[in-house]
């Protein structure tokens, strides 16, 4: 035997059953199958000798140490150990000597083997990185910590880690029957006879840790003798009530029924969630009884105060560590004056487990691929000049209620929904609330393309997420008033119809405000849908809206199978991107009960900035300007834009021809500041189908540079909205002179803050 295998040897007469026991080989190891079965990777590396570092981390008795004997007995490597309890630094730096002096000299590497190793501080175990990193040690850890948390995440991350379980009752059995049998190590050559109930509650006790197992097995054998070892012939009897005093712990813990501690404990818990107080009180008292340790139950009281109660009561965490302290320092007996006091409040508390939210969102950390932190959630303090990192932040407390609809989780988790507050306690007081705000960001961050705004345009990748951050307080406000005003009113009872963009902060609310009553939503966008539908199969099935992607005069025909009529039509941009505002208005009358309301919220595209004004901001040559003017004249006068060619009054008098004849019209203005890109300009000036050119330089140019004369529609092959600014312009100036246009009002406006004002229709009937 190699002399490094001798390190983990003493006199074997001389060592606890425990230890003399233990496996010398892969194949006399017992349990961890699902690391190191047939065919797994630990065990072919141990076999072949050609392990990496690893990070062994599980409960005490589960075979961490063994394992690294195991290799021990195997490798060919020098094996050193070291235990993080009784070494520091120096003896790092020593190992790492002699590993470089082992590969210099021989050709041959060193596993070293740190015990405990999350004992070591952050310096300790930064020592040891640099020589994993390059190889000088094979690092072998063990922890009975959680290594993602105790050890340094650099040594992690260069490790495989593999987590070791509590062992099996089955395993244990075998591990007691292997050391009664064998002759050598274990009792073998003595007649040691042990009842099935005595090893069963060794084993049951023992609760998954083989060491606890021997070491008690080996105290019932060797202390029921007068002697031991005893003389030749001599029967060694092991009853159950030997192996009790030999475990240290009585079968029986509370009382005579036989319930065991665990069991006993998650009776008390239960009841403690399910509000029973009288419960709570005599599984409590039971465990006081059986002399179970009052800071065991005070844990596990404050994990319940998180995990059950959570947010229906906030309080009760604070009372419960509050007692925990006030029983420091008090004691036993009047202490348990305060173990009651905790409990009955976790009792009587409302209950929540909302908390689990966080499993969620762990889970989803762990399926999902690692994403970007967004970049205006980044930290600007350093990279904001140089990457542009926070970018389009929105500062809650700049807003009122000190909150602005932004988004905050990666792109792709947008439509993610981790926490679902109950509506018990403090929790049910907020719950609205929270769902109101997700209402507003959930449509935010589903919009498809289509905006209130003429002068801008859905770009994708990167530049929707800036598009969206500077989007995002305007339309948060401007959807939130719509909400409010179109959902105002609505009875318990109503049956209501949501069509529109954006539809689903009002489909939402309607559901909240119609228990009784039912909600049917056209929803246009299938990202928008998508999330809507996930959100609706939370909700039983008689509380789930009715979704449907079908274009809205279809449904109004009435192809969905929804009701014939309607107690309220609710929606928001419906009619005003439409040639066909007077038969849909029609359709709408058609299916709104008697006594119903119609309500829509209508942004004025006349109203909106025009490009004109940009251009005399940004002092455009006059020849450009003026082509601008004649366009825009052109534009706005065109009768049969879809767009431009209506008024608010326009609205109410379409309306009343269509049969509803209390129809009148409201305007609202609304101002912010918006942030204009070089991809919008494009978009204006070319057509939603141009190429987008950078004429500010960089790479990335798209066919079509500035000055090539081959950008815009003609560039991309299609031609633009017949209606649209690009349209007006390629009629006044040739593709040269447009993509001059882009670059003075780039040079002047882009990635610059301009006021932005918007009006809003709001229709009632």
């Amino acid at each position: 035997m190699s002399e490094q295998q001798n390190l983990f040897q003493a006199d074997e007469s001389e060592e606890p059953l425990a230890a003399r026991m233990r496996p010398r080989s892969v194949d006399e190891f017992v349990g961890q199958d699902h690391i190191l079965g047939e065919g797994r990777l630990l065990r072919r590396a141990i076999q072949a000798d050609m392990l990496t570092s690893v990070i062994f981390a599980g409960p005490p008795g589960t075979g961490k140490t063994t394992l690294a004997r195991v290799i021990a007995n195997t490798t060919k490597s020098k094996f050193l150990s070291l235990n993080a309890v009784l070494s520091g630094v120096k003896d790092v730096r020593a190992a790492i000597e002699e590993a470089k002096s082992y590969r210099e000299h021989y050709g041959l590497r060193t596993i070293l083997f740190v015990d405990e190793v999350h004992r070591w501080n952050k310096a300790q175990q930064d020592a040891l990185l640099p020589w994993v990193e390059t190889g000088t040690v094979i690092l072998i850890g063990a922890t009975t910590e959680n290594p993602f948390f105790e050890v340094n995440a650099a040594l992690v991350s260069r490790s495989r880690v593999f987590q070791l379980k509590p062992l099996g009752e089955t395993e244990l059995q075998r591990i007691a029957r292997d050391a009664l049998a064998d002759p050598v190590r274990g009792y073998g050559a003595f007649d040691v006879e042990i009842d099935e109930d005595a090893q069963e509650h060794l084993v049951n006790v023992a609760d998954g840790d083989a060491r606890s197992l021997l070491n008690a097995l080996q105290l019932a054998v060797e202390t029921t003798p007068d002697e031991f070892p005893p003389p030749p012939g001599t029967r060694i009897h092991v009853t159950r009530e030997v192996a009790e005093d030999s475990i240290q712990r009585k079968a029986v813990l509370y009382d005579k029924e036989g319930d065991y501690h665990f069991d006993t404990i998650s009776a008390f818990i239960k009841s403690l969630r399910g509000s029973d107080p009288d419960a709570g009180l005599y599984w409590m008292g039971r465990m006081i009884a059986g002399g179970e340790d009052p800071h065991y139950i005070f844990r596990r009281m404050l994990i319940l105060a998180s995990e059950d109660v959570g947010l229906a009561d906030p309080q009760a965490l604070v009372i419960v560590e509050a007692a925990a302290r006030a029983f420091d320092r008090v004691g036993m007996p009047e202490g348990q004056f305060h173990l009651a006091h905790a409990a009955l409040y976790l009792a009587n508390c409302p209950k929540s487990n909302s908390t689990m939210g966080f499993f969620d969102a762990l889970s989803a950390v762990q399926e999902e691929r690692q994403a970007e932190v967004p970049r205006h959630l980044r930290d600007a303090s350093r990279d904001a000049k140089g990457f542009g990192h926070g970018e389009g932040y929105l500062y809650p407390h700049a807003y009122r209620d000190h909150w602005v609809a932004q988004n905050y989780l990666p792109g792709a988790l947008r439509d993610r929904l981790f926490y679902r507050p109950s509506d018990q306690g403090w929790e049910g007081d907020v719950q609205v609330e929270v769902q109101r705000r997700r209402d507003i960001q959930l449509s935010l961050m589903t919009a498809d393309g289509e905006d209130d705004d003429v002068l801008t345009f859905t770009p994708t990748g990167r530049a929707r997420e800036r598009w969206l951050a500077r989007l995002a307080e305007a339309r948060g406000r401007l959807l939130a008033e719509a909400r409010d005003r179109l959902t105002a009113g609505l009875a318990r009872h109503d049956t209501v119809l949501v069509a529109g963009a954006s539809p689903l902060p009002l489909v939402w609310e309607a559901v909240r405000s119609t228990p009784e009553g039912g909600v049917f939503a056209v929803v246009s966008s299938l990202r928008a849908l998508e999330a809507a539908r996930a959100r609706a199969a939370e909700l039983s099935e008689l509380e789930r809206p009715q979704l449907t992607d079908a274009e809205i005069a279809a449904v109004l025909g009435g192809s969905a199978g929804w009701p014939s009529t309607f107690d309220r039509i609710i929606g928001r941009n419906l009619l005003g991107r439409r040639t066909d505002r007077g038969e849909l208005l029609r359709l709408l009358a058609r299916r709104l009960a008697p006594g119903g309301r119609l309500m829509l919220a209508e942004s004025v595209p006349a109203a909106f900035p025009r490009l004109s004004e940009l251009a005399a901001e940004a002092n455009a040559p006059g020849e450009l300007r003026e082509a601008v003017e004649r366009a825009e004249a052109q534009l706005f006068a065109d009768p049969e834009s879809p767009v431009f060619a209506w008024q608010p009054e326009d609205l109410a008098e379409l309306a009343r021809a269509a049969g509803l004849e209390t129809a009148a019209v409201e305007t609202r203005e609304y101002a912010d500041r918006r942030r204009v890109a070089e991809s919008d300009l494009r978009a204006w000036v070319f057509g939603r189908g141009a190429p987008q050119a950078r004429t500010r330089g960089g790479a990335g140019a798209a066919t079509g540079a500035a000055g090539s004369g081959t950008a815009g529609a003609a560039g991309s092959g299609t031609a633009p909205d017949p209606h649209s600014y690009a349209a007006y312009l390629a009629a006044e100036l040739s593709a040269e002179k447009r993509e001059k246009l882009v670059s003075v009002l780039c040079a002047a406006l882009c990635d610059r803050e301009i006021d932005w004002p918007t009006t809003v229709a709001y229709l009632a009937v």
